[in-house]
Formats: C-alpha cells, sequence, structure tokens
C-alpha cells in the first residue's frame, strides 16, 4: 500500500484536490489491501476551498504519516486591490514550501495538479525540469519557476520522480497515468470506467 497525502489551503480549487482524491481512492477498489491509502494535510484546519466548501484535513503538515506520493494542488489569483490568495499566496509560505521539500525527499512522487506548480516551482523542485500548469498561469509560472521548461499545451509532463498537470480536470487525467504507471494500464483502464470519465492517455 502507498501512502498519498493531498495537500489542502484556503481556496484551493475543488476539483484540483478532488480529482485526484477520487482516483487513488477507488483505484483497486476490490484489492485486499487497496494499493493506495489517500490523505489531506494542512497547516491548519478548516481549511475553506473556493466557493466557501469547508474542509476538515485528516493531518496536519508536521504531524501525519510517511508520504509515497505527495500531491500539491492549485487554485487562486489575486484580489482587486493585488493581494495574492490561494497557491499564489501559499507559494511563499515558508511553512508549505518546507512541508514540500521536506515531505519530498522521501517521496516516491510528488505531484502537482494546475498552479499547484507553483509552489512546486518557488520550492526549487522543478528548476531546470520540465512542467506544465494552467494554460492562463504561464507567466505566473514564469515568475515562480524562471529556469524551468514551461510546456503548457501538454496535459501533463512526467519528468521521473516530479509530475506536474495542467488546469483542474488535468489533475484527474495525470492520476490516472499514475496509476497506470504504477499499478499497470489495465487497473488505470478499470478506474476511469468505474469514475465513467474519458481521460487523456
Amino acid at each position: 500500500m502507498r501512502t498519498v497525502a493531498i495537500l489542502l489551503f484556503n481556496e484551493i480549487e475543488v476539483l484540483d484536490f478532488a480529482g485526484p482524491f477520487e482516483v487513488f481512492g477507488v483505484a483497486g477498489r476490490h484489492d485486499d489491501p487497496k494499493p493506495f491509502r489517500v490523505f489531506t494535510v494542512a497547516e491548519q484546519g478548516p481549511v475553506y476551498a473556493r466557493n466557501g466548501l469547508s474542509l476538515n484535513p485528516t493531518y496536519l503538515l508536521n504531524d501525519h504519516p510517511m508520504a509515497d506520493i505527495i500531491i500539491v494542488p492549485g487554485g487562486g489569483g489575486r484580489h482587486e486591490d493585488g493581494t495574492p490568495y490561494g497557491s499564489r499566496r501559499e507559494m511563499d509560505n515558508l511553512a508549505v514550501l518546507n512541508w514540500v521539500r521536506r515531505t519530498a525527499k522521501s517521496a516516491e512522487l510528488v505531484l502537482s495538479v494546475c498552479t499547484g506548480s507553483y509552489i512546486l516551482g518557488k520550492s526549487g523542485l522543478l528548476d531546470g525540469l520540465a512542467a506544465t500548469t494552467h494554460f492562463l498561469a504561464v507567466e505566473g509560472m514564469k515568475q515562480a519557476a524562471p529556469t524551468t521548461e514551461i510546456r503548457h499545451t501538454e496535459r501533463y509532463v512526467d519528468t521521473g520522480k516530479i509530475i506536474t498537470s495542467a488546469g483542474i480536470s488535468a489533475g484527474i487525467d495525470m492520476s490516472l497515468y499514475v496509476v497506470g504507471r504504477l499499478l499497470g494500464k489495465d487497473i488505470a483502464d478499470e478506474t476511469a470506467r468505474y469514475m465513467q470519465y474519458d481521460y487523456w492517455q
């Protein structure tokens, strides 16, 4: 069984975390034990996602089981007064950046969805690598990860240990791809069929 830790923060995009949660939660659902145990982590709780959805993280950043896979979702922007929120704020949050750096060292895989790539970029994990993000977030990505090759037309980019996805629903495609990479295409396909999701392969 691999453990999957999904980062939560205020103004997170709902599908950014819920899509991957569903994929890893139902993959191999008939197996005993199941291949993945999924949990959420946050600096504190509750967390309020986009449009006011209230979330209670399973664990806090400094008190959770070892994670084999970490997922950093996105969601965010700037208020009218220029104040950043969501991932644009969290990419300068030292507690979050230190958690990403620390947890990534022992993780098998590090994944990001949408502007979660900003956080990976500011953590230094994308230095010299290729990555993708939401197509409307490319300019911000250039600032967050200036040495990263941005492939904004790709649904997800696999560089080995680190895999990034484009915006929102692309996190589901990336997660299904990872299930296929780890457990085989048949299990990924069965997971997609169960979810009634036609995914990009």
